[in-house]
């Protein structure tokens, strides 16, 4: 197969599209064939070595965590997919930038998605749903997300407003109108937010969810006068430091169909900030590494 690879750690320039083995599916996996897969903050971070002491490779290694495609290979145990199924999901902490990848959780994609959002979906929405569901109920509650405009905030922001939250969401003011969009009330990030929501939520922010990692954790905790009211999955040594809930993504089919659920009823649809061929990948991953993207950045295989 046709894939994109590092053989050492370093910058973009080390990615390659080159021939790599075809990989076959374990019990209770699927192989998937390609059509695209997303770029995610970890994508660059393992590749540059940045998290080698938490997450050591072996190179050669395929980028990428998550991806959409065609069923063409299922493995022992499985059910209810069939070859030629459309699905997305994910696999491994790498391997989806390639013709095929092996998946251990997914669903069945929305016929009204295309093939770049379903990609953009599966680690988004996972990461955004692990971190609500931390926080407990969301109807009629008022949620403020850190980062709304990135991936995970984006989709955190429709899965919240579908499951009855008031969303207020920072971001810089080039995406407020995007924000808007999505359903959230728009603010911008930074010193005075705690004044800034005073006036947008006069009875207080309920609860929080931190996709950003910006420094904000602190003041977060502050105004909504709990640690546990908030949860981060973006900055773990402060989450911990201060006690909020601190949330890592899974491999969770069943949070993957209750994402492609919401996206047929209409009311979770992935952004979609650009989508590069896979030979241009290392613009992709310089793209990613600028940061302020605004929803998923895509990889078309």
């Amino acid at each position: 197969m046709r894939a994109a690879r590092f053989h050492e750690y370093g910058g973009v320039e080390n990615l390659v599209i080159e021939q790599a083995p075809d990989p076959h599916p374990g019990p209770g996996e699927i192989r998937v064939r390609v059509a695209a897969a997303s770029v995610n903050p970890i994508d660059w971070k393992l590749r540059t070595g940045a998290l080698r002491e938490m997450l050591p490779l072996e190179p050669p290694a395929i980028p990428g965590r998550d991806a959409a495609g065609v069923v063409d290979e299922i493995g022992d145990g499985v059910r209810e997919v069939s070859i030629g199924d459309r699905v997305f999901g994910l696999g491994g902490i790498t391997g989806a930038s390639a013709e095929l990848v092996i998946l251990s959780a997914w669903a069945h994609t929305p016929a009204n998605w295309t093939d770049e959002q379903a990609a953009g979906a599966a680690l988004a929405s996972v990461t955004a749903m692990r971190g609500l569901n931390a926080l407990g109920p969301l109807t009629g509650r008022t949620l403020l997300i850190e980062g709304a405009a990135g991936g995970v905030g984006s989709a955190g922001v429709e899965i919240a407003a579908a499951r009855g939250a008031t969303v207020i969401g920072t971001a810089s003011e080039r995406n407020h109108e995007f924000l808007t969009s999505l359903g959230a009330v728009p603010t911008t990030y930074g010193p005075g937010l705690a004044q800034r929501l005073t006036a947008l939520a006069p009875h207080g922010v309920d609860i929080a969810l931190d996709t950003a990692a910006s420094g904000s954790l602190e003041d977060i905790v502050a105004i909504t006068g709990d640690p546990t009211r908030v949860a981060t999955v973006a900055d773990h040594a402060g989450g911990q430091r201060l006690g909020t809930h601190v949330v890592n993504a899974e491999n969770d089919s069943d949070l993957l169909s209750e994402a492609a659920e919401l996206g047929r009823q209409g009311h979770y649809t992935p952004s979609i900030e650009q989508t590069y061929p896979l030979k241009a990948i290392a613009d992709a991953h310089a793209h990613a590494e600028r940061g302020r993207t605004r929803g998923k950045i895509v990889i078309l295989i």
